[in-house]
């Protein structure tokens, strides 16, 4: 038994490669690629017969027997691993439809390597504009919650240790900086990937004198991959946005590791609602964050997906390969399944998180953070270098801990004695100023700056931040559009190519 696919293989596919190779490929790409290649066909046909390359009767035929496997869908198609892989079965079915000749004629001035470069870049802008969908989705229920809990005055922390008070909608202003970002990032790589490989051929491109244009607009791209080697043996596209989600996911799996501190009775910051949680099959007092652990782990798995993509291709040759161009792009395509799901989990916990007000108000007045005010003042108010006073406020929260005094119960003789005791002079604060500095909602109030936490800054942040999604998002609706156009052109033509044979 000889090859089913060439005259060149005089034996048939040992079982093992059928079985370990294409009956898994096939499963895994055949439903997932058969309308992109219906795409890529319609198209391909579509320019072969205006660049006279192919005669309307042939042409005709073939726009039918494309259209009626279109309608029948990929479940009509008797999939064979002896054909290796997707495209043969494809044409096998295509064959039978439109007779061998015509089915046969088809592939003329292509390859399967420009076909499968072609389908990557079209799915991968499908998932990329999905995966914009999604971070906008986490961004604007961050932006919501952020409104809504612009007074909820809480202790920032740095080394997880109390730092200066803030307010949790301000924490939630920040995260949400960083998904624009994100946003951006992924915007980016699709400029960058929106270029078509088909006519590149299996890697130097055609003699016959095809339009490469026109089968890139068609198929909703700005223009062709100008190199034909770069565009088959490129996939650099799928390792930048592998990257993006990466960096994406380092960001939510930070996230996740705030509220799972936050939300422990030790700390009791954040309250998340029964829906989220798991409990355990022993212990029943136990509400277990499982949605947190969830997002923490998948990002270890968003790097390890990134590393085996690069790690695939890094000892590749420059040109299409089997595990340069397929097997790099396992990693892309598990990566955005499963980003995608995460990032619907994040939207979750940012929206269902619940602050605690009382709890975050009494941690801000009693745990120091407010300190660095308290300094702020000694060099407003009584001329001393910030290093003086740095040290003066240090000695007044070490007597503090020592005596067993929250932050909130500082006085001004408190700061004399220890002002005294470094410098050998009282501060003379008056007891109001110290008040004044110790008040968490001051804290956050004067810190008006750009970038502060006070109220009208956060909201600033809030509808600054909003008109950006709206501007990174219309960009993704236009490549949209462009898309929606393209395809609704190519099937109009293409019908009008299968009458033109009756």
């Amino acid at each position: 038994m000889e090859s089913k696919v060439s005259r060149r293989l005089k034996e048939a596919l040992a079982p093992e490669v059928r079985e370990y190779i294409y009956v898994p490929r096939l499963a895994r790409e055949f439903h997932a690629n058969f309308a992109h290649l219906t795409s890529i066909n319609q198209a391909h046909l579509l320019m072969l017969h205006d660049a006279g390359l192919m005669d309307t009767a042939t042409a005709a035929t073939l726009a039918r027997a494309l259209l009626r496997m279109e309608e029948e869908g990929p479940d009509a198609v008797e999939l064979d691993a002896g054909r290796e892989e997707a495209y043969f079965n494809y044409e096998a079915r295509l064959m039978e439809i439109a007779g061998r000749d015509a089915g046969g004629r088809l592939h003329m001035a292509r390859s399967r390597n420009d076909m499968g470069a072609t389908v990557d870049r079209m799915k991968a802008r499908t998932r990329i504009l999905e995966l914009i969908d999604a971070m906008a989705a986490v961004h604007d229920a961050a932006l919501t919650r952020a409104r809504d809990h612009a007074d909820v005055v809480m202790p920032g922390y740095t080394h997880l240790q109390p730092a200066q008070p803030i307010t949790y909608g301000y924490y939630l202003t920040a995260v949400a900086e960083t998904i624009l970002r994100d946003i951006d990032r992924l915007n980016l790589g699709l400029r960058r990937l929106d270029a078509c490989p088909l006519g590149a051929g299996a890697l130097a491109g055609t003699a016959f004198p095809i339009d490469r244009d026109a089968t890139a607009a068609w198929l909703g791209f700005s223009a062709p991959v100008p190199n034909a080697l770069d565009a088959v043996g490129s996939r650099d596209f799928a390792l930048e946005t592998l990257s993006s989600i990466a960096i994406a996911a380092v960001t939510w799996s930070r996230v996740a590791q705030d509220y799972y501190v936050w939300s422990t009775p030790e700390f009791g910051l954040i309250e998340f609602p029964d829906s989220v949680a798991s409990t355990s099959s022993i212990m029943p007092q136990k509400k277990n964050p499982a949605v947190l652990e969830h997002l923490k782990g998948k990002a270890g798995h968003m790097l390890g997906l990134l590393t085996a993509s690069m790690a695939t291709i890094k000892g590749t040759n420059f040109t299409h390969t089997g595990d340069g161009s397929r097997e790099s792009m396992r990693s892309f395509y598990e990566a955005t399944d499963e980003a995608k799901r995460c990032l619907a989990l994040l939207r979750l916990i940012v929206d269902r998180a619940q602050p605690r007000p009382r709890t975050m108000m009494a941690q801000a007045r009693g745990n120091f953070s407010t300190a660095t005010d308290l300094a702020d003042a000694l060099v407003r108010e009584t001329g001393m270098s910030f290093r003086d006073a740095h040290h003066v406020v240090g000695a007044v929260v070490r007597n503090a801990l020592d005596q067993g005094i929250t932050a909130d119960r500082i006085d001004a003789a408190l700061i004399d004695a220890a002002c005294r005791e470094e410098l050998g002079r009282p501060a003379g604060l008056s007891a109001a100023t110290v008040v004044d500095c110790l008040d968490p909602v001051r804290n956050v109030a004067s810190r008006k700056i750009l970038g502060g936490p006070a109220h009208a800054r956060v909201i600033e942040s809030v509808e600054r931040q909003a008109r950006t999604r709206a501007r990174l998002l219309e960009e993704t609706q236009a490549c949209r559009r462009r898309i929606a156009d393209a395809a609704a052109t190519l099937t109009r033509q293409t019908r009008e190519l299968a009458a033109a044979g009756h």
